[in-house]
């Protein structure tokens, strides 16, 4: 869906003298993405005016009337939408999900949305718990190390690489870390040890299991049964287990994969 708009007012002010300007030098055109509408795309051809300057001493000799962000290609809307999406699912997942909503951008555009916002904001207090693992800029190519306090859930900062020397740097300028859950990689064991000395050290709920069941296979299925038995017996009292159906196997009994 295409939808045609234009200015009405032909002056405007001009940025740096603050003078109004009426003399029309020529018509500027863009082509703005907007959200959806009713599952179909959305664009803006927005017709505005270059304007002359004529102030006497005014640098600037041609403006244009802006009606939305300089050099942008998406409404602020559409770019709200975009930071959102990024935030919650990444990069890649996130162009997915915005080719499905009707509005499509590229992984890449996403990252930058992300880092603009973070560049814009306030430094954030230290986290208490946090939580370091790498993620990839270009799979297969290039890989950094996100940083994300766990109690908040939040990006904390994304380092340009794994190495050991900047993530100790990075531990050395932001004080109050307590816990730090990680892999097992050494450089980052090495970098924690150097920039947080006092805090603890534990491996991540995720790396856990994982690493166990790559390396010790045959020993993971009788252990997690076990453990879920234990958490069974401990149930506070009052509480009653909830029935299951037949044929079905508690969470107790299930293999993992």
């Amino acid at each position: 869906m295409h939808i045609e708009a234009s200015l009405c007012d032909r002056s405007a002010v001009c940025p740096d003298c603050h003078v109004r300007m009426q003399r029309i030098h020529s018509l500027d055109r863009r082509t703005l993405s907007d959200l959806p509408w009713q599952g179909r795309r959305v664009t803006f051809r927005v017709s505005s005016f270059r304007l002359y300057c004529n102030t006497a001493g005014c640098r600037r000799r041609t403006f244009v009337i802006h009606m939305t962000v300089p050099y942008g290609r998406h409404t602020m809307r559409l770019t709200d939408l975009h930071h959102y999406v990024a935030h919650a699912v990444g990069g890649s997942a996130g162009a997915r999900m915005a080719e499905r909503l009707r509005c499509p951008v590229s992984a890449d555009t996403l990252i930058r949305r992300l880092l603009s916002r973070m560049s814009g904001k306030p430094p954030a207090r230290s986290p208490r718990v946090l939580g370091v693992d790498d993620w990839a800029w270009r799979r297969g190519h290039h890989y950094g190390t996100i940083l994300v306090g766990l109690e908040k859930n939040d990006v904390v900062n994304l380092l340009p690489d794994r190495q050991a020397d900047t993530l100790a740097a990075w531990l050395v300028q932001n004080l109050g870390i307590e816990i730090i859950a990680r892999d097992r990689a050494g450089a980052y064991a090495d970098a924690c040890y150097r920039g947080a000395p006092s805090a603890v050290q534990v491996t991540d709920r995720w790396h856990l299991p994982r690493r166990n069941s790559v390396s010790q296979p045959p020993r993971i299925p009788g252990c997690v049964p076990s453990h879920h038995a234990c958490k069974k017996h401990r149930r506070p009292h009052g509480m009653r287990a909830r029935p299951h159906s037949q044929g079905v196997k508690p969470d107790s009994m299930m293999p993992l994969p």
